[in-house]
């Protein structure tokens, strides 16, 4: 198929792929026609279509030039879901799996127990009674994986309610358990059930804004300031290089990467060794454990937007993974490489330690207020990173969508036209964003590549930091 719109605009698909791929092109090319008028605007508008699909998709580029832009009510429409044929959900139900320890014996045994070891002092007071109270029966609730229950709560607070409902909807209705559930729908719902034993949301609750990981997340930052002021201090002599571009950005990338290592829901921390640098070694050997690495690509993404790219980090775990990520950041603004960075964040605690923007707040706090004679790089990141938060450079964005299970495809319109209009390339970090990358189902590794199940619908370029936890 090709169709001339008008003089200089040509577009051309292959023709067994037509029928396929019409769903998602929302352009009438004879209508785009009768509507442009050549050289009115004089301005240029280049449509690259496969930066977020597989190649294959199309065989050309459309270029339009001397043609006034589409409005914003008449994009070229990204499909809102994989063109893949869709695999059933994982489960729990299979013993000796990653998915099957965590809902029969971790999340309960270790997690939720050592949030009431944590807490034991705030427990034990009346004004925590009644969370003690559901904390202990949510805890018996998983030993048997009972049948699940709705989220219960107030919709005039608790303003995830409706969202929650229907996530929960056929769970409930089919009778599902902890195990017999959809694997991330039951671990998020474990989180948001924590949540509603604190009464997080309700301001008139003595509970109200308690964050039960607190403790935790404030552990993992102490105890990794060695490794940070380790690592702070080799980024900080990166921007100025030759090749920021490339070594540069690969070292910064790299660390992010490694820094998900460090997830405090698999690896408590202990401020008793808040000097060592544990990072090194792990850094040391990441090149020999890579499965795919496209750096390069991001670098040539990057640097064709001369600087003004603008970049979204999905961000996962606070403590030393945050660090990581702010040091990502900073790398990006400061080499020029991005004029600024937006943070999207966790809208209440999870996951034990997924960062909100109080943690990331407190993070940058806590770094600045370490001895300067022995973390001068921690002080002296941290003041820049003050800088870019007061200079808008760099942004704290938080939304309960992130703290839910729904895939990445199911993403709210607002948060999806955020991405659309004003992202030149979104980070995602973590095992947990990842598999909501991949709807946390049983593609087929072999044959369903990433490009083909989430670069056919994210509505920005995406490239996903992620150490492999679970068998997605």
């Amino acid at each position: 198929l090709s169709t001339q719109v008008s003089s200089t605009v040509f577009f051309q698909l292959p023709r067994r792929r037509v029928a396929l791929y019409r769903p998602y092109l929302s352009l009438d090319l004879h209508n785009f026609a009768r509507a442009s008028k050549p050289n009115k605007h004089k301005k240029h508008l280049i449509v690259i279509l496969g930066v977020r699909m597989n190649p294959r998709i199309l065989s050309t580029l459309l270029v339009v030039t001397s043609l006034s832009l589409l409005p914003q009510t008449s994009p070229l429409a990204m499909p809102l879901h994989p063109h893949l044929p869709t695999p059933p959900a994982l489960t729990s139900v299979t013993p000796g799996t990653w998915a099957h320890d965590t809902m029969s014996r971790r999340v309960e045994a270790d997690i939720l127990a050592r949030l009431e070891a944590e807490n034991s002092e705030e427990l034990n007071t009346p004004p925590f009674k009644e969370a003690k109270e559901k904390i202990s029966a949510l805890r018996s609730e998983l030993r048997s994986s009972s049948r699940i229950r709705h989220i219960v709560g107030d919709p005039s607070f608790d303003l995830d309610l409706r969202d929650w409902g229907k996530i929960m909807k056929g769970v409930v209705d089919e009778g599902h358990t902890y195990l017999s559930a959809p694997w991330l729908t039951a671990e998020f719902y474990v989180y948001r059930r924590v949540v509603e034993a604190f009464d997080y949301f309700n301001p008139s609750s003595p509970t109200y804004r308690f964050d039960p990981f607190l403790k935790q997340k404030l552990a993992g930052l102490e105890s990794s300031v060695g490794s940070a002021e380790a690592l702070l201090s080799k980024m900080s002599s990166l921007a100025s290089g030759r090749d920021a571009a490339s070594v540069g950005l690969r070292v910064a990338v790299l660390s992010a990467l490694w820094g998900n290592k460090m997830d405090l829901s698999i690896w408590p921390a202990s401020s008793g060794d808040a000097g060592a640098d544990v990072f090194s070694a792990v850094f040391d050997a990441a090149a020999d454990s890579l499965l795919r690495d496209d750096t390069d690509r991001v670098a040539a993404l990057l640097a064709a937007r001369a600087g003004k790219a603008r970049v979204h980090i999905v961000v996962d775990n606070a403590g030393f993974e945050l660090v990581t990520d702010l040091a990502l950041a900073d790398y990006l603004v400061t080499s020029g490489l991005a004029e600024s960075v937006t943070f999207q964040l966790k809208a209440h605690p999870t996951f034990v330690s997924d960062a909100m923007a109080s943690d990331l707040m407190s993070t940058v706090r806590h770094l600045g207020s370490l001895p300067p004679s022995t973390h001068p790089s921690c002080r002296e990141c941290a003041a820049r990173w003050s800088d870019h938060l007061a200079g808008g450079r760099w942004r704290c964005e938080e939304d309960l969508y992130w703290a839910q299970p729904r895939a990445m495809w199911d993403m709210p319109e607002g948060l999806r036209a955020g991405l659309r209009e004003g992202s030149d390339l979104c980070i995602v970090k973590g095992d947990a964003n990842y598999r909501r990358l991949l709807g946390d189902r049983g593609w087929d590794y072999v044959k369903d590549s990433f490009e083909d199940v989430v670069g056919s619908y994210f509505p920005c370029p995406v490239v996903a930091l992620r150490t492999l936890k679970a068998e997605v």
